[in-house]
């Protein structure tokens, strides 16, 4: 079915996730049945939730006819485990979306199984599906976090300029708050991570934080040790960051004795990555479970470059990656392209990665609201117009790459790349093999 200009996988109607905690913290309170507010929002909450399909119980659908936006414990826990997938739901925020939706769908599909097939209030998601989700880990789905003296340090950008000829001013693009910096690490809105931690001080070293329980977002070239530890996720306490500067990586040349791939509709970046500040996650050392090298199914016997072809799905303005095998591995919710500025069709090569790429523009590709006449370099950092990494492909111009936007992703539009978050591009850089085929679907 389409909904909102989206093909959504499976036929979802409005999501339902029913919290049946087995705590009495988890369950709803009376006061919360009476005023039709969602279950309070707590750990206990969250990590009690479980996913069943919905029956258009009373908490159900009192949360609907009170029209709250308060995040909603089980669907944090889904997308938290489907985030743990490598399915991802865009993101972490608490709430019902096509990105969530989406999510769902592949990891469904993944799995031979169906998702909810009625597009009527109350369907949600199909008891084997919620099963097998809830089965991908048994750990658990938060986790304390003590942010450090770094962490509290900085440097954060005291805001970021609007237009891109003042960006291009600034040392780097980096965070402009700890309370951003921790959200995007943790692959959380900025709103959740406050909801969860209502009176928490960011800003000061040594506050104790409950996080979502993922893989840490660097912003660096990949150190040895975050390939090695890139999947085990789920672990007692999240990886840590130290403030480091970071070697640049090689981009391709657009043109021989360019150094940096030229942009002629899109967003640009300069081949020669300059070293950024921002700081680099260490992760922290966790007992590893042994590894089944004769288990397809286990992650950490899964080659780390295993994505061997890239679909990018223009209608579902989604990105699924696939293994030598054909099986689906990812998901990722995209901003692909625009009416002004289109993804390309076709097919084409990824030809290599950039971590912390620079961005340049040049005056003729005539972006709306620029209107420098020479070209300009933005420099690295997370809040870089191509955020932290850009995948570059073998279509002159055209890349897969980070975003400054993260919640933004898959609900607008972008200058004629592919948009994911800055987790989501960091892990499929991470896995795709040079040469991986990329297929533009148009339908």
């Amino acid at each position: 079915m389409i909904q909102g200009g989206r093909s959504i996988g499976g036929g979802f109607a409005v999501l339902t996730l029913l919290l049946l905690g087995s705590t009495a913290s988890a369950a709803p309170k009376d006061d919360d049945r009476k005023t039709g507010e969602a279950p309070s929002l707590t750990r206990e909450a969250v990590e009690s939730a479980t996913l069943v399909r919905g029956d258009g119980s009373a908490e159900t659908d009192n949360a609907k006819r009170s029209g709250t936006k308060r995040p909603e414990p089980a669907l944090i826990k889904a997308q938290i485990l489907l985030d743990r997938a490598h399915f991802s739901p865009g993101a972490i925020d608490g709430r019902d979306g096509d990105n969530l939706r989406g999510a769902l769908a592949a990891f469904a599909s993944a799995n031979g199984l169906e998702a909810a097939k009625e597009s009527k209030p109350g369907n949600g998601v199909k008891p084997e599906l919620a099963e097998k989700l809830q089965a991908t880990s048994p750990d658990p789905v938060l986790t304390e976090y003590t942010i450090s003296d770094a962490d509290a340090a900085g440097p954060y950008v005291e805001s970021i300029p609007p237009k891109m000829e003042a960006q291009a001013d600034l040392d780097a693009l980096g965070y402009t708050s700890p309370r951003e910096m921790l959200a995007e690490r943790f692959h959380m809105s900025p709103d959740l991570l406050a909801a969860l931690n209502p009176d928490a001080a960011f800003d000061k070293a040594g506050t104790v934080i409950v996080v979502a329980a993922v893989p840490a977002l660097e912003t660096g070239k990949p150190k040895p040790e975050e390939k090695r530890k890139r999947e085990e996720i789920g672990s007692k306490r999240p990886a840590k960051e130290d403030d480091a500067k970071d070697s640049g990586s090689k981009g391709k040349e657009a043109k021989a004795g360019q150094d940096k791939v030229d942009q002629a509709k899109s967003d640009v970046i300069k081949s020669d990555v300059t070293k950024s500040d921002e700081t680099k996650a260490r992760q922290t050392k966790s007992d590893q479970n042994k590894t089944d090298p004769s288990n397809p199914d286990d992650p950490k016997a899964r080659d780390p470059k295993d994505v061997t072809r890239i679909e990018v799905d223009k209608e579902s303005r989604s990105v699924r990656a696939f293994d030598k095998e054909g099986k689906l591995v990812a998901f990722y919710p995209a901003s692909i392209g625009s009416e002004e500025k289109p993804a390309p069709s076709g097919t084409a090569k990824v030809e290599g990665v950039a971590y912390a790429p620079t961005y340049t523009y040049d005056p003729k590709y005539q972006f709306a609201g620029v209107k420098a006449k020479t070209k300009f370099t933005i420099p690295p950092g997370p809040n870089n117009p191509v955020g932290v990494v850009w995948i570059d492909l073998s279509i002159p111009s055209y890349g897969i790459h980070g975003t400054p936007e993260p919640e933004k992703v898959g609900k607008t539009e972008s200058h004629g790349c592919i948009r994911l978050t800055n987790w989501d591009a960091r892990d499929l850089a991470t896995r795709v093999t040079r040469g991986a085929e990329v297929v533009f679907k148009d339908e």
